[in-house]
């Protein structure tokens, strides 16, 4: 897998992967990172994924026709040191890992790089540029709702 550079993570998108993480307890949370003007940004969850009190199974075959930046997924024991199969995983998914633990705060987490060594990275606040999509469908919506679309007879 190609290698890519990011400048640091939005700060948005940590507190999403955070908070993912403390609502999934007792339970590990996994996703895979995705990235945007050099910047991660997203956090995918598959179809397929399961979770349990002891690991978090990601099904790689169902990621679409795109590039990963690495991932993040959660130890609740709050142990944040990768266990020899998230090393393995690591190094299929990119070189951007977070692990993440309790009190799942912006002190708890820890990014390694996909040979399992600690590596830094920023956190950014940032905006991402609109691309205009749901400020077309919200106009598609109310053009519908405004014809009558969907209404009982």
């Amino acid at each position: 897998m190609k290698k890519r550079k990011v400048k640091g993570i939005a700060r948005d998108t940590l507190h999403f992967i955070l908070e993912a993480s403390r609502s999934s307890q007792p339970n590990e949370f996994a996703g895979l990172l995705s990235v945007q003007e050099d910047i991660i940004s997203d956090v995918l969850i598959l179809p397929g994924t399961e979770n349990s009190r002891m690991s978090a199974l990601v099904r790689l075959y169902m990621l679409p026709n795109m590039s990963v930046a690495g991932s993040a997924h959660s130890h609740p024991s709050g142990d944040l040191r990768p266990s020899e199969p998230d090393i393995i995983f690591f190094s299929r998914t990119g070189d951007y890992h977070l692990i993440v633990g309790p009190p799942f705060d912006e002190r708890s987490w820890v990014c390694y790089d996909g040979a399992g060594k600690r590596r830094d990275l920023a956190v950014l606040d940032v905006d991402f540029r609109d691309d205009g999509f749901d400020d077309a469908f919200d106009d598609e919506l109310n053009d519908d709702s405004e014809r009558g679309l969907g209404d009982g007879p």
